[in-house]
């Protein structure tokens, strides 16, 4: 009988490659079985990032992503020029009348990019004044509109701000003035709520859509319920759209909130305004100083 040749030992690599460990296996981990291990890795991975860099506070800014900023709706308007006189047929035509609906509303409320952009300037400039540890730091959902807004009055102000993003087919994507550092992607919609309000010292709410009335009203009842404890000031700015959209003293008239639930939130027209209410909220420690700009 023919002596069995002894089967040559694989190497590490080899081995790696046909059963790799658990960990570096993404065929499991994106698998249904795994969903606690991204769950999780979406609660550690922000919470090392954030120590790391000493980001315990944070004010978080909400609103629409198609507010444009003023370069935008000037290429906007530019594009619709072009195309206005270029124009022969009376289908082009009746389509412009879209884009130029459009442009008007875009136009109407850019007012709130540029509001955002300083909010978010004053309390970094101010918040500069203090170690990087007692910082309030300006987080947004990281894409375009307000989020923008919010990231880019702060690097102006020459501050690092927090960008928490969501993966969806379309609207967002990181913009550009988001600290590299501090850019976040998430999957798990639940997981990036956590991180918004689990540092969050301050909510300013400019005028958005679903998105921006699910953070607002689920933060208003985690309040109104008192699951969270802190003081968290609620501003929503801009009285025109949140006077119109929602009817707040109604809902007390009809018994379906409190009259106190009324106190929850505060409406601003001014970046200022938004910013006092900030700071008046804070423990007297920060009080000690104002933004040059102030």
């Amino acid at each position: 009988m023919k002596p069995q040749k002894t089967p040559r030992a694989e190497t590490y690599l080899e081995v790696q490659e046909r059963a790799p460990k658990a960990y570096k296996d993404l065929d499991f981990i994106n698998r249904r079985s795994a969903r606690t291990m991204r769950i999780l890795a979406e609660y550690l991975q922000p919470q090392e990032i954030l120590q790391k860099h000493k980001i315990h506070h944070t004010a978080i800014f909400f609103g629409s992503a198609r507010i444009l900023s003023p370069e935008r709706l000037e290429r906007r308007k530019t594009d619709y020029e072009q195309r206005r006189a270029a124009a022969r047929t009376a289908a082009e035509k009746a389509a412009l009348k879209t884009v130029k609906k459009e442009i008007d509303v875009a136009e109407r409320y850019s007012k709130y990019y540029q509001a955002a952009s300083e909010a978010a300037a004053l309390i970094t400039e101010w918040s500069l004044a203090f170690k990087p540890g007692k910082r309030i730091y300006v987080c947004s959902g990281g894409g375009p509109g307000i989020m923008e807004a919010a990231n880019r009055g702060a690097h102006e102000a020459g501050g690092r701000s927090v960008g928490l993003n969501i993966s969806l087919p379309f609207e967002q994507a990181p913009n550009g003035y988001i600290s590299p550092e501090l850019n976040f992607e998430f999957h798990y919609f639940f997981m990036r709520k956590y991180w918004f309000l689990y540092l969050a010292k301050a909510m300013l709410v400019f005028p958005g859509g679903f998105g921006t009335m699910d953070e607002l009203f689920e933060l208003l009842t985690l309040v109104q319920t008192g699951k969270i404890v802190k003081k968290i000031p609620i501003i929503l700015y801009g009285s025109e759209f949140w006077n119109k959209v929602f009817n707040f003293k109604a809902l007390a008239d009809f018994g379906m909130i409190s009259r106190s639930d009324l106190d929850l939130f505060r409406i601003v027209d001014d970046p200022r305004e938004a910013f006092d209410i900030i700071v008046e909220s804070l423990p007297d420690e920060y009080h000690s100083h104002k933004p040059s700009r102030y």
